[in-house]
């Protein structure tokens, strides 16, 4: 993440949960409130979270969690979630909303299931990398995400994701990294995404459309409907311009 945007996403992180979450309490205690959340609402069949324990309220003792860095050593104050290959299970808990001040989201190679919260990027609203890939979550991409006005890279790829994709993610404007291939997408691509990202972004969604840069003959011509009707304009033409002789003495030359 470039230095000025950490520094300024730390500023106003630090400054705003209170305002964002009128009954939250001090930073600490909604980070831990948020942890204690996950670890409550998730499955930890490999008890990946077991660790977690919150009885040492010294300043920086949960940023030795696994899988939570802080902003600094000797301040409680999380900065990211890097939980891949935990093994988790369920549902994306609305706890996440109590960790508002993260900037990366790492929640790829679990077997979470259910869909996108709407909401997610309200929780997070200074988040920069969001990776929910290799999951199982199900439903439409929400158009909500285009709320996550920082995010440089969205990974969701590798779960069963269907319907459109939202027009909305080209308000995206610090995208860099898109992945959103190997689900059930459906629909056309928006074009701005298809110029701005490779078609591996969008691979392995059997029903997606790529968009057209133009006027495509070839699909025309595929189809008897539209080939009788071009044969009937250029008939139509020629005989306007060259009259009836003409075209049946070429009628009559291909016979």
């Amino acid at each position: 993440m470039p230095y000025l945007l950490q520094l300024l996403l730390l500023t106003v992180a630090l400054t705003l949960p209170t305002s964002v979450h009128p009954q939250s309490g001090t930073p600490r205690e909604d980070d831990v409130r948020c942890l204690e959340g996950l670890k409550t609402s998730l499955g930890d069949p490999d008890g990946r979270l077991a660790s977690w324990t919150f009885s040492n309220t010294s300043a920086g003792a949960i940023c030795e969690l696994s899988g939570v860095p802080c902003w600094s050593p000797d301040e409680s104050r999380i900065i990211a979630l890097s939980l891949s290959g935990f093994g988790l299970t369920g549902a994306i808990p609305s706890e996440l909303q109590f960790c508002s001040a993260i900037t990366t989201l790492d929640l790829s190679s679990n077997r979470l299931g259910g869909q996108i919260p709407p909401a997610l990027c309200d929780w997070l609203p200074f988040v920069v990398n969001l990776d929910l890939s290799g999951n199982q979550l199900s439903g439409p991409i929400p158009a909500e995400l285009a709320n996550c006005k920082f995010i440089n890279s969205l990974k969701l790829s590798a779960n069963s994701l269907s319907g459109k994709i939202s027009a909305s993610l080209v308000l995206l404007g610090h995208l860099k990294s898109l992945d959103l291939s190997n689900n059930n997408l459906d629909g056309d691509i928006p074009p701005k995404l298809a110029a701005s990202f490779s078609a591996d972004a969008f691979a392995d969604n059997p029903d997606l459309v790529e968009p057209h840069s133009g006027f495509d003959l070839g699909v025309l011509f595929g189809r008897p409907e539209a080939a009788a009707a071009i044969a009937f304009v250029f008939g139509f033409v020629g005989t306007l311009f060259f009259g009836p002789s003409i075209i049946r003495r070429v009628a009559g030359r291909s016979c």
